[in-house]
């Protein structure tokens, strides 16, 4: 059973060349927090060098977003722009092509450099892309169809928000909590939220969701989603405003919000499991109320189709809205990992 929680996200808003060296630093230090060692921080500063840069020449609106990975073991670069796009892509990552004059050679360097490296660009939708750098020994779960961003609303240390991944052999269970308003007090809730989860993740949901309820008694409660990924189905327990999804590459196929109550003040008297149908290419996606729900109501071709973790950078970049915490989780069943 692999089970790890994903930690707030550093977000960096690349605005100046001066913030492209802030995003190299942070990228290197974190890199030594997950445990890298040898050149891999080094690594990581090029990485978030290279990324910071085309955003800083290229893009607007651009961020890079930097966090430990959902699956452990490594660390991910994500970057997001609202255009113009990179409609010459595939030359952008060929060896000894550089758009910057920084401590690589563009996009190419990245995509070496990385264990894991996606990339897409559309004239109207921008550009996305991710590059994890994992420990040799967790190297072939870096992909791991998992991607999730946790912001703390502007101004805030601490996010309210939270989530879990914890993967069995049979299937994969997440949890997206949003402690009641945000800030110490509400990062305490969906902290505890989170450890009790652990201790019951392969229980039935409901059963799971009543212990995270009788966790947070003391707490001041908090709205709870519980995802269960199978091969082709999952399930969804929850209570509050997470509101949980099912992307297939041509439209959002299924919408589904908790029942009313907060976990840890007033749980519904019988938790209801509802059935996700995914088929072959489901993506389910879950999150709080500090993404705008008016994304999924026609999302573009070009958002349907990304993969996970380009999947929720999207999503956290584009539809966050800044005076709550916001977190959003993509993935698919653990049967479909590479």
């Amino acid at each position: 059973m692999t089970d790890v929680s994903v930690p707030p996200t550093t977000a960096i808003r690349i605005d100046h060349y001066s913030a492209v060296h802030m995003a190299a630093q942070a990228a290197g230090q974190l890199a030594e927090r997950c445990g890298l060692s040898g050149a891999l921080p080094h690594q990581a500063a090029v990485v978030a060098s290279e990324l910071g840069s085309n955003l800083a020449k290229h893009a607007t609106d651009g961020a890079l977003y930097l966090q430990e990975l959902p699956a452990g073991g490594g660390m991910e670069v994500l970057a997001a722009d609202r255009g113009p796009g990179m409609p010459e892509l595939e030359q952008c990552l060929a060896d000894g092509y550089s758009t910057t004059g920084t401590l690589g050679a563009g996009l190419g360097a990245v995509s070496r450099i990385a264990t894991h490296f996606s990339i897409r660009s559309g004239s109207a939708d921008g550009t996305l892309a991710c590059a994890r750098l994992c420990a040799p020994e967790r190297r072939p779960a870096c992909g791991d169809g998992v991607g999730a961003v946790c912001l703390p609303a502007e101004g805030e240390q601490e996010s309210g928000d939270g989530c879990t991944v914890v993967d069995t052999e049979d299937f994969r269970t997440a949890i997206v909590v949003d402690g009641l308003g945000h800030g110490p007090a509400a990062a305490e809730a969906a902290q505890t939220a989170l450890r009790a989860f652990r201790r019951v993740p392969e229980a039935p949901l409901p059963d799971v969701l009543t212990t995270v309820h009788r966790a947070l008694r003391r707490t001041r409660g908090a709205a709870v989603g519980l995802l269960r990924l199978h091969e082709e189905h999952g399930e969804y327990c929850g209570v509050g405003n997470i509101r949980v999804l099912v992307l297939g590459p041509d439209g959002v196929h299924h919408r589904l919000t908790g029942r009313p109550g907060i976990a840890g003040l007033q749980l519904p008297a019988a938790s209801r499991v509802s059935d996700l149908p995914l088929g072959p290419d489901g993506i389910a996606v879950l999150h709080t109320d500090g993404i705008n729900h008016r994304w999924s109501q026609a999302p573009p071709l070009f958002t349907l189709r990304l993969p996970p973790p380009l999947l929720a950078a999207s999503l956290a970049h584009g539809h966050r809205i800044t005076r709550d915490d916001a977190t959003v989780l993509a993935a698919t069943s653990r049967q479909r990992m590479p």
